[in-house]
């Protein structure tokens, strides 16, 4: 284990310099400068600033700036925003996107393996073909559509739910709903097929014949296996969750990470995009990583340590 981790830090340091350096070198490749916007500034004033962000240096000069200020996990001031550093901004935004994310992920996770229990428990029943077909639905409408439904419907029309904005407990609500409905959907249905498997094997037969229910059945002993897929992909789905709410902070005007990753992109922010490229892509290999090491405990079959090698 303990050689696995190791191998697989290594590896997630590799990662993660080459998302910096393919992200630094296309973002200086599009051409124009962050202050080319600046109308009413003269071409001396931009070129003082220029130089004072260093972007009038040759691109690998600019480069090996960054990667010594990002080893000491320094993001640099907002071209923008010069008050603010994107350190400050990550502070602000990571806590609400993270909020917004958990909580999304908590309801896709927990509705999507009710779902598929109970599809595979009803095969070919009119349980199953319901539950799929929410799962259909929620595949293929993208997260911005389904937000603009549950805006229209339960927000304008019933009043039931606030518009926008992050300013209580059922201001999460919508925008919670409106991103866990894709995951949700991909658990329903890789829940279902793989307890329909599980349920069809020698030592289910076994547990059913030994007069156990079926709650004691499906808890005990089918939930463990049937969940392995779903472990397998929730790295994936963080990743989609956590790019996903960039739309939906912007919809729900939500103060997240999403706000000042956008805005920067407008803006042409050059560290605002790394600082949140790099904070996003690190976080996400450090979930993936996590994924691998639950998947290797609940299945003592696989041998992490042979699979680092």
């Amino acid at each position: 284990m303990a050689k696995y981790i190791i191998n697989r830090l290594f590896a997630m340091v590799i990662t993660l310099w080459i998302i910096v350096t393919i992200t630094f070198f296309l973002m200086h490749a599009v051409p124009g400068s962050p202050f080319n916007q600046e109308r009413n500034t003269s071409e001396a004033v931009q070129q003082n600033l220029e130089a004072h962000y260093h972007l009038d240096e040759p691109v690998f000069i600019q480069y090996a700036i960054y990667i010594k200020s990002l080893a000491t996990l320094d993001f640099g001031p907002s071209i923008k925003q010069s008050s603010t550093s994107v350190n400050e901004m990550i502070g602000r935004g990571f806590p609400v996107s993270a909020e917004l994310g958990i909580t999304s992920l908590v309801i896709a996770i927990i509705s999507g393996i009710i779902l598929g229990i109970m599809a595979a428990l009803r095969h070919n029943g009119a349980i199953d073909y319901i539950a799929m077909t929410f799962a259909v639905i929620g595949i293929s409408v993208p997260n911005f559509i389904m937000a603009t439904l549950l805006i229209q419907q339960l927000a304008v029309n019933w009043e039931v739910f606030p518009v926008a904005t992050w300013a209580s407990p059922t201001h999460m609500i919508l925008p919670s709903i409106a991103l866990a409905t894709g995951p949700m959907a991909i658990i329903a249905r890789l829940t279902r097929s793989s307890m329909i498997e599980v349920l069809n094997q020698d030592y289910i037969m076994t547990a059913r014949a030994k007069g156990m229910t079926t709650f004691q059945i499906v808890m005990k002993h089918a939930m463990r296996n049937a969940l392995l897929p779903v472990i397998t992909i929730l790295g994936t789905l963080v990743a989609g969750i956590l790019t996903g709410s960039f739309v939906i902070e912007k919809i729900f005007a939500i103060p997240g990470m999403g706000k000042y990753f956008i805005n920067g992109i407008n803006d042409r922010d050059y560290p605002v995009i790394m600082g949140t490229t790099v904070f996003y892509s690190a976080f996400l290999i450090m979930m993936l990583f996590i994924v691998d090491i639950a998947y290797g405990i609940l299945d003592p079959r696989i041998k992490l340590h042979k699979r680092g090698e």
